[in-house]
This record gives structure tokens, C-alpha cells and sequence, in this order.
């Protein structure tokens, strides 16, 4: 019997390396004290301190068994080209998913306008880094950038990523300025569709839920963040009735573990349903491989290797093993070879 266990790689679909460096402070205050500490950190920020960083980051990430990783990066235009120097340097596959950002955060964040930001990710594209379109919530662009990325990212078939629905207050300030909630505001200007994956959905209704399961689109869940930052529960049953499908990012990278956020996701499902078993295991390998994979499009990334004389993993079963990776192990599993 091998003493290795091969398996997909996991795909991090959703990360924001920089704030790796945030753990541990903030805790305590709310999600928007914490947004303000977060703000101050990505202002001191260079090209030199990314590439250095992120490299450092996207090494703990492989170590974890993450392969490839989706880099929603909103930090600026060089920057993105370091994030992607890191990322070869740490052997990770990246998209960097280019945030478009109107209005709002700081400066640093932000393009004079939505043709300047569409220049931007052809010129990251003809320099060789794979790219997707990251408009960044519907706080930071209003309408007419949405409609236009929405018909950019049809025409050149790229992803699309989109923070939405992680904070109530987002959805009472897009009902107070739109007269819709966010995922609502999304189909109207056009971002919807297969190729689209919406960060967090946390508080999403039905029909917004309905929505992205006609549209074919993804939800990226972020369990140890949402946990860390008090933003609430997936609502896991309601996802699943319509077979929405779903994929997992480290998001702030408070915890950097995909196995835990497998964990999380399916505890949650648990909690909620007061029963066992809302999401098999080798579904959750999926939604931890396969899933991002496509929320990124991704056809290949690097596989990886479980080892089976760890004590966490002593004594299972073949037909056990990926319930025990998922419910009994840690990172470390990967980390050890």
C-alpha cells in the first residue's frame, strides 16, 4: 500500500495576500473598524514589499495544499505585476482578478475611469499574467462601470468576480441609492452569468439566490473569514435546492487551511440543519478543487499529495480517507512531505 494519497490540488478562489498581515489585530471591533485598519495597512503598500509578502504568503498556501490561487487585487497596477511575480516564485498557479474600483476605499484603489481600468487588464493580459474582471462590489462601481465590464467580460469570455451581500449595510445602502439589493443590481447591469462567481452571497434572498441559479453563476464562500469578521452564515440548504455551485476562498487569510474551510462549510450546513452529512465528502473535495478551478478557468493545476503515515491519518481506511481529511486533519498533512 502507498503511504501517499494523490489528490487535485485545492484552488483558493477568492485571497487578498496583503492582508495575511492583519491577523490578530482588529479583534474585538466590528467589521468596519476592521475595514479601517485594513485601509491603513494597504496604503503603505509597494511593488517591493507585494512581491516579497505575497511570495511568502502563496508558500504557506502551497505548503497547504493550495495549488492555484485567485488574487482579487485592488492595490494597483504594478503591484499586480509583483503579485504575479510572487506567485511564480512560490509556485502557485495565479488569475489575478483585477479590481475595478469607481468610488469610495482610498485612492490607491481607484481608476479615473472604467475605459482607464479595461486598459489596465489588456495591458496585465499582453504582459503574460492570466486575468480576470473584479469589479469590487457594488459600493465602489456604480452602474455604468458594471454595464460596461459585464459586456467586456462577454466579449473577451473572462471570469468575473464580485463581492456582494457580505454586510447588511451593503444591501440597505444599494436598496437606498438602486432601489435593488446588490445580486439584483448585478443581473440588471449584465454581470451575471456562467462565468461569474459572487463573493460571499452571505445574505442573499431568494431572489437573489434565484437569480445566480438562472444565470449558472458560482458563490465563492470564505468560511474562516466570514467567521472571523461576524458577517453570518451561508445559507447552505437554500444554495444547494437550486444547485448553485460553490467554491472556497482564504479571503483576509486570517487562516490559511483548506481542509478548515471545508470544515467550516460544511459545520455550518450541520448547524443549520441540525443533521450529518448536508454536503459528502467528495462533494467537498470538489467544491475545494474542481470548483475554483472553473471559477477561475482553470483546465489544469498542480496536484498534490496527502500523507498517509501522519498520525492524524493513522489507521483509516481507504474508503474513509477523505472524511478523515476533511473532519480529523490539518494543513499539515499536505505541509509534511
Amino acid at each position: 500500500m502507498s503511504d501517499r494519497l494523490s489528490l487535485p490540488g485545492f484552488v483558493n478562489a477568492h485571497s487578498h495576500a496583503f492582508q495575511r498581515a492583519l491577523r490578530g489585530r482588529a479583534e474585538g471591533d466590528d467589521f468596519w473598524a476592521w475595514r479601517e485598519v485594513m485601509l491603513e495597512h494597504a496604503q503603505g503598500l509597494t511593488p517591493d514589499t507585494i512581491r516579497r509578502d505575497y511570495e511568502a504568503v502563496y508558500r504557506e498556501m502551497r505548503a497547504a495544499g493550495y495549488t492555484a490561487v485567485g488574487e482579487f487585487h485592488y492595490v494597483g497596477f504594478e503591484e499586480g505585476k509583483a503579485a504575479a511575480e510572487a506567485a511564480r516564485a512560490a509556485g502557485v498557479e495565479l488569475v489575478l482578478l483585477y479590481a475595478a474600483y469607481a468610488r469610495g476605499g482610498i485612492e490607491r484603489f481607484r481608476q479615473a475611469s472604467v475605459s482607464e481600468y479595461l486598459q489596465q487588464v489588456d495591458e496585465l493580459a499582453a504582459a503574460g499574467i492570466r486575468v480576470g474582471l473584479a469589479p469590487h462590489s457594488v459600493r465602489a462601481c456604480p452602474p455604468d462601470w458594471l454595464e460596461e465590464i459585464g459586456r467586456y467580460a462577454e466579449r473577451e469570455t473572462l471570469v468575473l468576480h464580485v463581492h456582494a451581500d457580505e454586510q447588511p449595510l451593503e444591501i440597505e445602502e444599494c436598496l437606498a441609492e438602486h432601489g435593488v439589493r446588490p445580486i439584483e443590481l448585478l443581473e440588471r447591469a449584465g454581470c451575471l452569468g456562467p462565468r461569474t462567481t459572487i463573493v460571499h452571497a452571505t445574505h442573499a434572498d431568494d431572489h437573489e439566490l434565484d437569480l445566480l441559479a438562472y444565470a449558472g453563476a458560482r458563490i465563492c464562500v470564505c468560511p474562516t473569514t466570514e467567521a472571523n469578521l461576524g458577517d453570518g452564515f451561508i445559507p447552505v440548504e437554500r444554495l444547494r435546492a437550486r444547485r448553485i455551485p460553490l467554491c472556497i476562498g482564504s479571503d483576509s487569510n486570517v487562516r490559511i487551511d483548506p481542509l478548515e474551510e471545508l470544515r467550516e462549510l460544511e459545520g455550518t450546513a450541520r448547524r443549520l440543519a441540525l443533521r450529518r452529512n448536508v454536503i459528502p465528502p467528495d462533494e467537498l473535495f470538489r467544491i475545494g478543487s474542481a470548483e475554483g478551478a472553473g471559477a477561475l478557468g482553470l483546465e489544469e493545476w498542480p496536484s498534490i499529495e496527502a500523507d498517509l503515515r501522519h498520525p492524524a491519518l493513522a489507521g483509516v481506511s481507504d474508503g474513509e480517507l477523505e472524511a478523515a481529511l476533511v473532519f480529523g486533519c490539518g494543513a499539515e498533512v499536505f505541509a509534511s512531505l
